[in-house]
């Protein structure tokens, strides 16, 4: 496994900088829940607009460590709610959503009044990235 480097972090913002569906695995009570997420991809994180009540936000404050999947790519990482949107320490990552989201995020599924929408947070700390035939072992530790 090797460090994140140059090259596989531009594959990741070229495939993931943007809105992508991927799965999301929680644990439940030692039962693993997987369902789909838009997800943005920015400097080992990826970033879902959630509700703070919702399921996988339980089973996160139980467990924070999570796995992902997306297109050609596996991972494990550290999930955090980062609270309300609209916090505005959240200002910068909440406009980056905004815009990779722009085609569905005001279509009223989002109450961004309502302090429980919140903005989760999946720190990377491992994962596999297959790019034109090459597997790539990546550590995304610091």
């Amino acid at each position: 496994m090797q460090k994140l480097s140059e090259e596989t972090g531009a594959i990741m913002t070229e495939r993931f900088g943007h809105d992508n569906v991927i799965a999301l695995a929680t644990i439940d009570d030692g039962v693993p829940c997987v369902r789909y997420v838009n997800a943005f991809y920015e400097n080992k994180s990826f970033y879902v607009i959630t509700y703070a009540l919702s399921g996988k936000m339980c089973q996160i404050q139980k467990n924070p460590v999570v796995a992902l999947a997306g297109d050609w790519f596996t991972a494990h990482g550290k999930a955090e709610s980062l609270g309300f949107f609209g916090r505005s320490e959240n200002a910068a990552i909440a406009e980056k959503l905004r815009s990779a989201f722009a085609a569905w995020i005001d279509n009223g599924h989002n109450n961004f009044s309502d302090e429980n929408t919140c903005i989760l947070r999946i720190r990377l700390t491992d994962g596999v990235l297959w790019s034109h035939g090459t597997c790539h072992d990546i550590d995304f530790s610091d």
